[in-house]
């Protein structure tokens, strides 16, 4: 059978009470307790790697879980990460940059409910990555979740207590899992290069929403004190005429800082040659845009390209490469 190693990092999946409301508290070897069954499918370990809520998971615990999924790469067929699932998009979005072509699964899961409660999806969601991780077929990083197996590039948290909370954005499903079974949508990725671990990561970008209204001010601020600027636009994407005049100046002014615009809409993802106000600026000035991709994603990526020292005339190349199915369209 598979062997399977289990990273703990917390999360509601291991919460209980406290006095001041819940908080994790159940260690590793505690969590595979409440799955005795998947021993019937697999040979399952465990570790713990921290114990946060998500709430407090930062780019320094990724690169804890990177370090240890490499320490433990040849002991193990694939790996299963219980994580809160308030950063967990964010967290599956960041390890498909730092752990790539990987032919034994990542898996990251979690739960709304505690595990040590009578009802809970905890159990359910743990059983179900721990088939997912023991299957012959598995590779890559992916969050399995309500039955659910996502690109961990393409997952969002759309809803804050429902046991449905996370959803594939604009991408299908990989597979279902119901009734101890796997159904697979889209066939395994093939990796043509051995896996690669990334451990750099720089954190140093600011993801500005824009508002009606909204100043140069914050503009200034961002291209001042940051090496990455996300703006998050309206619709398919573009600039405010109140600020357009600024950030063609800044523009100017900080040419190696990689802007990219995303959009404030969940479906169907930018296109700033439609209207003028994206147009004009794109050609202008060079900028970036996430097309299908989710926020987390570009977040992540943008850490992934800065922390590996991407050359400013690559990070068009870098940004627009399909890395765990993240983005639709790809130039060559």
């Amino acid at each position: 059978m598979k062997k399977i190693l289990l990273i703990a990092t917390g999360g509601t999946i291991a919460s209980k009470h406290s006095k001041d409301g819940l908080c994790p508290q159940i260690a590793a070897e505690r969590i595979l307790d409440y799955v005795p069954g998947v021993q019937a499918f697999c040979r399952p370990r465990a570790i713990q790697a921290c114990n946060i809520d998500s709430t407090n998971m930062e780019p320094g615990h990724w690169k804890l879980l990177v370090d240890m999924i490499r320490q433990h790469y040849e002991e193990y067929d694939g790996f299963v990460i219980a994580h809160g699932t308030d950063t967990m998009a964010y967290t599956g979005a960041a390890l498909s940059y730092m752990i790539q072509n990987s032919p034994k699964p990542v898996v990251i899961t979690g739960a709304q409910k505690s595990i040590d409660l009578e009802i809970t999806d905890a159990k359910t969601n743990l059983t179900d990555s721990f088939l997912y991780a023991a299957d012959e077929s598995s590779s890559g990083v992916q969050i399995v979740f309500g039955g659910k197996v996502i690109a961990g590039t393409r997952a969002k948290k759309i809803r804050s207590k429902s046991y449905n909370a996370f959803e594939s954005i604009d991408y299908p499903y990989l597979a279902i899992v119901q009734d101890m079974r796997i159904i697979r949508y889209i066939p395994p990725m093939p990796f043509p290069e051995p896996v690669r671990f990334f451990h750099h990561l720089n954190s140093n970008i600011m993801l500005m929403k824009l508002i009606p209204g909204i100043t140069p001010a914050a503009l200034r601020f961002a291209f001042e004190n940051y090496d990455g600027i996300i703006l998050e636009s309206f619709g398919v994407g573009g600039i405010p005429s109140s600020i357009a005049e600024e950030f063609y100046r800044l523009r100017e002014a900080y040419p190696d800082i990689p802007v990219i615009i995303a959009t404030q809409v969940a479906h169907e993802g930018s296109d700033m040659t439609v209207y003028e106000v994206g147009n004009k600026i794109k050609r202008q000035c060079g900028i970036l845009e996430s097309y299908d991709m989710t926020l987390e994603a570009v977040i992540a990526k943008t850490m992934w390209m800065l922390g590996k020292g991407t050359p400013v005339e690559e990070m068009e190349r870098d940004f627009y490469r399909r890395i765990n199915y993240d983005i639709i369209f790809e130039r060559g």
